[in-house]
């Protein structure tokens, strides 16, 4: 029987108690301001009670309602100050941490799937996780010929608990969307109900993080660990020790946080022209800072569960479109955003409206080096969430093609790294080497016509 609670009334119940339990602290709130406490105070305690059932509920259920926790923490930056601070700490722990498996649950996966006689597979085997996740959890160890290796060990039952987890969470998804102001959090909900499978099969994983490890090998700037052994419901890897991104964005230095984001970037739009695969769970808890001699540091990747298969590396149509919007060309852009689905043939618009609603938010790639920050990031995600708004009435007439829905996700779940980080970046430059159709001959010519007069 799996030690995760998997009855569907149990799971459904502690579900059901976060937008309960958001109401009734609300009202615990109003009878506090009635008893003369500050609303400000009130609002602080109701933040941080809210905050700690968050991650209590989550954290218990790990599932889908874990994964649904760590694809939301990366965007918290987008959160006023005055809501993000007591989310925040709460969130994050959902990237680096769970309440573990019982050990004799991990034993008896290891049992069920290596053999009777696991045990001589390893020189050492450390019982206690040192990283649990949504769908598994992270045993350090020494194989049998002395590498020190990660232990990937899925929960029993993971598959049943994150669909109905993630079902449950779809129902909820209008309570819990005032979390992430200028995000539908029902689209990002069903994305991650598609992708349950494929995080299931660690085989699927095994061949992408391998591929990665193959391409990446001997990198200057990226680490990706070798898979050393699979089979069901266990992935072995390579062990690689370094600063979890988490503890950068918390107490790293200045010069950390610009390596870390430059780096990040770099791995996002260079890993799909070099594998034909995007990582697609960009969240703190995936990356380390690694020390190196020469470099200072590199950029070592983990969990390659969840990918977009993308042979010909990004669609062309991004580049293209990047440069023409930079080029200040609306005609083009809007053009070729219809010719992609993101304005709907039904759907009329201003080509000049929808640079303008663009252009803000590429405001990173318009100059050499940009500082990502939280302000930054809520200033764009309040100025798409005002109702008032001219960029909120065309962003609600604009489509997402089901084929970027991914390429969307990984994107501002990066942005949202790089402001928790504030890392200083320059992001053009990435662009430049990696992104097919940026640096287009034609557009290029129009774009360097034109740049020059936009940045006086």
């Amino acid at each position: 029987m799996s030690d995760l609670p998997r009855k569907a009334v149990t799971r459904t119940a502690k579900l059901a108690a976060l937008p309960l339990g958001f109401a009734g602290r609300a009202t615990w709130g109003i009878g506090k301001r009635i008893g003369g406490k500050s609303a400000e105070l009130v609002g602080r305690e109701l933040q941080q009670r809210t905050a700690e059932q968050l991650f209590k509920v989550l954290g218990e259920l790990k599932g889908g309602a874990m994964k649904f926790g760590q694809a939301l923490s990366v965007f918290e930056s987008a959160l006023p100050e005055e809501v993000a601070g007591p989310y925040r700490a709460a969130l994050t722990k959902l990237q680096e941490a769970a309440p573990p498996m019982p050990t004799r649950t991990v034993h008896g996966v290891l049992e069920e799937r290596l053999g009777e006689q696991w045990r001589e597979l390893f020189r050492e085997f450390e019982d206690k996780p040192s990283a649990a996740a949504s769908i598994g959890q992270v045993h350090r160890a020494v194989w049998h010929d002395g590498r020190e290796v990660a232990v990937k060990v899925q929960y029993p039952g993971a598959g049943e608990a994150l669909l109905s987890d993630l079902n449950q969470l779809g129902r909820f998804a209008r309570l819990l969307g005032p979390l992430i102001p200028g995000m539908d959090i029902k689209p990002l909900i069903a994305e991650l109900r598609d992708r349950v499978s494929e995080e299931l099969d660690y085989a699927l994983e095994a061949q992408a993080q391998q591929a990665h490890a193959d391409e990446f090998a001997g990198d200057p700037d990226v680490v990706v660990p070798q898979v050393v052994h699979q089979c069901e419901q266990v992935l072995v890897t390579e062990w690689i020790e370094g600063t979890p991104l988490a503890e950068v964005i918390s107490d790293g230095d200045q010069e950390q946080r610009d390596r870390a984001g430059q780096l990040l970037a770099r791995f996002l739009f260079s890993g799909p022209a070099r594998t034909g695969l995007l990582h697609a769970d960009p969240h703190p808890g995936n990356f380390r800072l690694l020390p190196d001699e020469e470099r200072g540091w590199r950029l070592g990747v983990l969990d390659f569960g969840t990918v977009d298969r993308l042979p010909g590396g990004l669609p062309e149509p991004i580049g293209h479109s990047l440069r023409m919007t930079l080029a200040g060309d609306a005609v083009g852009v809007y053009e070729m955003l219809r010719e992609e689905g993101f304005v709907k043939d039904s759907i009329e618009l201003e080509p000049d409206a929808v640079l303008d609603y663009l252009l803000p938010i590429i405001e990173p790639a318009q100059v050499d080096a940009f500082t990502f920050t939280r302000a930054w990031l809520r200033t764009q995600a309040a100025r798409i969430a005002d109702i008032r708004s001219p960029a909120h009435q065309l962003g609600k007439q604009l489509n997402l093609p089901p084929s970027y829905l991914l390429i969307h996700r990984v994107t501002l779940s990066t942005i949202g790294v790089l402001c928790q980080l504030g890392a200083t970046v320059r992001l053009r430059d990435e662009l430049e080497a990696w992104v097919p159709g940026f640096l287009d001959e034609e557009v290029a010519a129009a774009a360097s016509e034109v740049e020059p007069a936009a940045e006086a």
